[in-house]
């Protein structure tokens, strides 16, 4: 049963994204029409994901969040990796490192760093006001900070990044982000920190949010020549060692 709801999780993710992001390569040359009928499309998958986020809280769902939970206690107990840690940024990262290696995405390094900087600020005003307003206690812990899942949300932002920058290059990139970003998900629910209502719903907040950046961004900035800088910095104080980072963008 366990592994039938991973399976279920993983192929969910694939059957309501993928015809969007292959219809995406699709619209380029297409009407007006065909294109509203995308953006349509385009924000239908985050309202989904949420939709069912929510739908799987109900009584009445038919994914029972509690038999996914005792399914994973009963085979997987001992299941501990925190490498979900570090793949929630892995696509952003993958894009970035191609932009500056000369492989270009759709916009410049320097938009593509404020696009990504203002959907997490976005994907941040989202989920930690859900989390303080829901109360949904952790599966593992107890803690009052469930739902929805941040990790999920964070990666989902990364993915639907690498997605939107080079998907004209190749539709196996948008593949592999977002199989990365699902594989978070489930991680997330193997290492028995998140049920998975609030999976579903961290994909499509995280989604939802880059979408946001990227049209608010769009009209503003997409002719305009930006550069940015961006420096981590570290600041032994006597009030004990501080860290950030700066960034810098001209236009």
């Amino acid at each position: 049963m366990f592994r039938r709801s991973c399976l279920i999780v993983f192929f969910s993710f694939v059957i309501i994204l993928l015809p969007a992001k292959i219809y995406a390569q699709q619209t380029d040359s297409d009407t007006t029409e065909s294109k509203g009928m995308y953006h349509f499309r385009k924000w239908a998958v985050p309202g989904v994901l949420v939709a069912t986020g929510l739908y799987v809280l109900t009584d009445d769902a038919q994914i029972d969040r509690f038999e996914i939970v005792e399914e994973r206690n009963e085979y997987l107990p001992g299941f501990n990796n925190k490498l979900d840690n570090y793949l929630q940024f892995a696509p952003a990262a993958a894009a970035l490192g191609m932009s500056v290696s000369g492989i270009k995405g759709k916009d410049g390094t320097g938009n593509m760093i404020l696009k990504l900087a203002k959907a997490e600020l976005i994907m941040m005003a989202v989920v930690y006001p859900l989390k303080a307003l829901t109360k949904g206690a952790r599966p593992d812990t107890g803690a009052r900070t469930t739902f929805p899942s941040g990790h999920t949300a964070q990666a989902f932002v990364s993915a639907a990044f690498l997605d939107e920058q080079f998907r004209h290059k190749s539709v196996w990139i948008s593949i592999a982000g977002y199989a990365t970003a699902t594989g978070v998900g489930v991680s997330r629910m193997l290492n028995n920190r998140h049920w998975i209502s609030d999976v579903f719903a961290g994909a499509g907040i995280g989604i939802a949010s880059y979408q946001l950046s990227s049209l608010t961004h769009r009209y503003r900035w997409k002719n305009k020549n930006t550069t940015a800088f961006i420096m981590p910095w570290i600041n032994p104080s006597p009030q004990g060692k501080q860290t950030g980072i700066t960034c810098v963008a001209t236009f």
